[in-house]
This record gives C-alpha cells, structure tokens and sequence, in this order.
C-alpha cells in the first residue's frame, strides 16, 4: 500500500489517539510506502520532520506538485522533475503577475510555482488570463490561496508520474486531502479520502465520486476511517 497524503488539515491533523494509531501504524509496517503529498515547499516539510514522531516519508511531492524529491537521499525523481522544469515560464509569472490588484506574494523559497494569499478583492480573472497566456494553471484553495503552476502540473499528476517510476499500480495507493489543490489527486482516479472539516468546495466537488469516501473524522482519523471502508485496504489495520 501507498498512503499518498496532505499534510495541514490531514496527516497533521485530527486527534492525538488518532495521529498515535496511524503514525504507529505506518511506522510498523514496512508494506505501507508514505509520500507527503503537500502545498509545503521541501525546506518547510524537512523542519517539520526534525519532530521524530512524525513518520518520515520515503517521497515528498512539494509545491502542490511542481517538486519531488526523494527523502532518503534529497535528491530530484528523475524524469518527472526535469519535465516539470522544462514547463516553468520563470521569473516573468511573477513579474507580469505584480500587475494584479490584491494578490499577496508569499515569501517562501518557489522554484517552480508562484504562490499568493487572495481575498474578496483580489482580482482573480486577470491573474488567470496571464496565468492562461504564460501556458500555466491558477489554482485556488482554502479561500485564502493561490498558485501559479506550469500547465498541467498538480499534486495528482506529480504523483502519477511518481508511480509511473515506482512500477506501482493505482489499486495499491490511498491518496488524503483536505482542499482544493488535493482535488486532482481523487480526478485521476485514485482511491481516496476527502478527511473531515474540508473545504468545503472540496466536498461539493467530490459528491458523486466513486473512489471517494467522504470520511466524518478529521485528518488522521479520516484516513483510519478510509483504511477501514476500502476493502483493500482494511487488512493494513
């Protein structure tokens, strides 16, 4: 099994008994592969990782997907990384983009994505006609975040082509999330738990969806509530 997860709002959420469970749980068996799938740039997920009881995963895909690297040895996953690069418009995102009224740059080291806080005033459908005429993606989640990403780049992608590497196959992959930049991990079809207390444009975008529990706890204990519903994964509690 492959446990593909968020971090804020899911794999660091939900109650202390839960997160004690499912840590343990991953820690213990050596059939569950994690990968930290998040919106953190890879500075901000190594920090978090100095807390030893956190698992540490083997892959973290960065960035809402722009980045990938391997944890053991913190080097790039090859090809997917150099496509993703090859992708990235640049410095001119971010300079055509200072243009948009009500965007707020995030200061955070962003090699392949420019991230912004919105509000109401925020004057989205410009910053996404230039997003659309430097061949990028906006995407919006929270009700607070933007991104600018290269044109087909998102954390359901990145991990597509992760597995693709890996030689793994879609039924043996959970994916976890709790926003709207999660929504294109569930899009490609992957087996997936939307936790509790989501966004809820998440939860009205993933009703309907067959490979999707909509699950009542929050963060860690929805992904315990998701091992449990999916037949195929119950055998790992």
């Amino acid at each position: 099994m492959l446990l593909a997860t968020d971090l804020d709002g899911t794999f660091l959420a939900g109650s202390a008994a839960d997160k004690a469970q499912l840590y343990e749980l991953v820690r213990s068996r050596s059939d569950i592969q994690l990968v930290f799938v998040t919106g953190r740039g890879i500075r901000s997920v190594l920090t978090l990782l100095e807390d030893t009881s956190l698992p540490r995963p083997e892959y973290i895909i960065c960035d809402v997907g722009a980045t990938v690297t391997h944890l053991a040895s913190l080097v790039s996953v090859e090809p997917v990384q150099s496509d993703i690069a090859r992708l990235w418009p640049g410095d001119q995102v971010r300079e055509q983009l200072k243009a948009v009224k009500g965007l707020l740059h995030q200061e955070a080291q962003q090699q392949y994505r420019c991230s912004y806080y919105y509000d109401d005033a925020t004057d989205i459908d410009t910053a996404r006609e230039i997003a659309e005429s430097l061949h990028c993606d906006l995407v919006l989640s929270a009700g607070k975040y933007l991104d600018i990403l290269p044109r087909g780049v998102n954390k359901g992608n990145t991990l597509q082509q992760l597995l693709g590497v890996l030689a793994l196959p879609h039924h043996e992959v959970l994916v976890a999330g709790d926003s709207m930049n999660d929504f294109s991990m569930y899009e490609m079809g992957f087996k997936g738990v939307v936790v509790g207390d989501a966004e809820p444009e998440l939860l009205t975008r993933t009703v309907g969806m067959h490979n999707v529990l909509q699950a009542s706890r929050s963060g860690t204990g929805g992904i315990l509530e998701a091992m449990a519903w999916f037949p195929e994964f119950g055998r790992f509690l």
